[in-house]
């Protein structure tokens, strides 16, 4: 069954409240530099292939590495990343894949070390964000690139 539908032509006002929010959080100071890994890494946990081919183009676009991208999914295991970046990757996936009895007081107080309560206030808003796109993407089947054009992704040469 074809489960494709344009949530944007049917629900605008959420879903431009959505890429309201999302592009505010976005351009954050913190957050502007730290947003394509948590919205790609959050994507990848949730399956969602519209959004890792978005966010790898638009990261891409505005610069980064290749090489991290790959690494994005053993960000563990890879030096590729600063203490700040792995803290929001750590906080990333716990808000994504929520663990049965809550995040742990010891990933709280680890990500704390690297982010004010400001900095984590609006960190965890665009994880929220984020998995909003990824479940209305996966539930409705989006396609990936089928946005590149609308979105300037072409730019990134990936196709």
């Amino acid at each position: 069954m074809n489960k494709l539908l344009d949530y944007f032509k049917l629900s605008p006002q959420p879903s431009n409240k959505l890429v309201e929010l999302t592009l505010q959080l976005s351009k954050k100071p913190l957050l502007a530099d730290l947003a394509h890994l948590i919205m790609l890494r959050a994507s990848q946990l949730n399956g969602c292939a519209f959004c890792v081919d978005m966010h790898v183009k638009e990261a891409k676009i505005h610069g980064e590495r290749e090489l991290r991208l790959h690494h994005v999914a053993v960000w563990r295991e890879s030096p590729l990343f600063s203490p700040v970046e792995r803290a929001a990757l750590e906080w990333t996936e716990a808000m994504t894949q929520l663990p049965p009895h809550g995040i742990p007081d010891s990933l709280y107080a680890s990500v704390r070390e690297q982010f004010s309560e400001q900095e984590l206030s609006d960190l965890s808003f665009l994880i929220i964000a984020i998995n909003g796109w990824n479940r209305l993407n996966v539930a409705f089947q989006a396609i990936p690139g089928s946005s590149d054009e609308m979105f300037g992704l072409t730019k990134a040469n990936l196709n």
